[in-house]
């Protein structure tokens, strides 16, 4: 079942249980999609351009929330961590650190990298791999750390 498909079904079962969070986190990503659809000009977008539409919502959230937090904005806080909840309900099972230290060592050799000047190369080799499956940031701590 492909994304849209999913966020249909999801859609329907939150009207009928009259829950307006995930109604209205739905339909942002249902938007998210088709803007993304019309500016590429496909009708239908591949799963790796779904999976990054999500992480970019995710990512927006989750930035947000940092923000709403030094900013003791308790109410927005609440707001945002249930939608970031359900944005995750989308996205593919995270990798557990031991499987992110793995791919950084293997990326790490594959490269050739041997200092941090080749970090630019390390994530870039990297993150196609782990695509919706990690943060960047902690792959960058692990890069840096593994690279130090």
């Amino acid at each position: 079942m492909s994304l849209l498909e999913q966020l249909n079904q999801d859609m329907k079962q939150a009207m009928k249980n009259k829950d307006k969070e995930t109604l209205s986190v739905i339909r942002m990503v249902k938007a998210s999609l088709q803007n993304e659809s019309i500016k590429l000009g496909n009708d239908h977008l591949s799963e790796d351009e779904e999976l990054t539409i999500l992480s970019r919502e995710l990512k927006q959230r989750t930035d947000s929330l940092q923000e709403f937090k030094t900013a003791g904005r308790d109410d927005l806080v609440k707001k945002l961590e249930i939608e970031i909840n359900i944005l995750q309900e989308y996205m593919p099972q995270q990798l557990s650190e031991d499987e992110l230290v793995a791919i950084v060592q293997s990326t790490i050799q594959e490269v050739n990298a041997t200092s941090k000047k080749d970090m630019g190369k390390v994530m870039s080799a990297i993150m196609p791999k782990v695509k919706g499956k990690a943060d960047g940031s902690k792959i960058n701590q692990l890069v840096q750390k593994n690279l130090s």
